[in-house]
């Protein structure tokens, strides 16, 4: 006998509660199941039978809706909330950089608040990875080295590049430099891009 075949009520359950969930969560987001196939390279029709109880729910399929939706995959099984709700984002600091994650889901476009602070007397490093990355500067200024690009953004100014180019950022002048920073995984791009200015 399989494992999946053993009778458990409490997993019975819980399997029983996805598909509803499923087609709800499509349905408030009005994404049709044609969109949501697109998204996930899953079939409509599995889409479909999820949705309906026909098709038995399983991670392999589960993970691509919950990363299509940006939502936690205890949301899609109806996992019970654990203890406080409430997210409190913990800083994490190295090199002289404050960053505060900004969201929680997994998958997607992941925002962080950073502040770096100047005079760590190491020359720039360019690097590269896949992605995509999107910088807004809310205090200071910050330096950002784009292959053979060096600019400046000032307050307000913002950037947005290919990761796979050799990159650095840090401070421009002696003080700290606050800015957001928005990162996606490789094919996903935000819709702002600003231009440099012109010396």
């Amino acid at each position: 006998m399989k494992e999946h075949d053993r009778d458990d009520p409490e997993l019975d359950a819980v399997l029983t509660g996805v598909g509803p969930r499923l087609r709800r969560l499509r349905k408030d987001r009005g994404v049709t199941l044609s969109a949501l196939s697109a998204a996930t390279g899953i079939s409509v029709s599995t889409l479909s039978r999820l949705e309906s109880g026909g098709r038995r729910p399983s991670l392999e399929l589960l993970l691509p809706i919950a990363r299509a939706h940006e939502v936690p995959l205890d949301d899609l099984v109806g996992a019970p909330p654990v203890g406080d709700p409430r997210v409190r984002a913990k800083p994490i600091v190295r090199h002289g950089r404050t960053m505060v994650p900004l969201t929680a889901r997994p998958g997607g476009l992941q925002a962080y608040k950073m502040v770096q602070e100047a005079g760590s007397g190491e020359e720039p490093e360019q690097r590269t990875h896949e992605g995509y990355e999107w910088l807004f500067v809310l205090s200071g200024k910050l330096r950002l080295l784009l292959a053979e690009h060096d600019l400046v953004l000032e307050p307000g100014e913002a950037a947005e590049f290919d990761t796979r180019l050799p990159h650095w950022f840090g401070p421009a002048e002696d003080r700290p430099v606050e800015f957001l920073s928005l990162f996606g995984p490789q094919g996903e791009r935000m819709h702002v891009r600003a231009k440099p200015k012109r010396g």
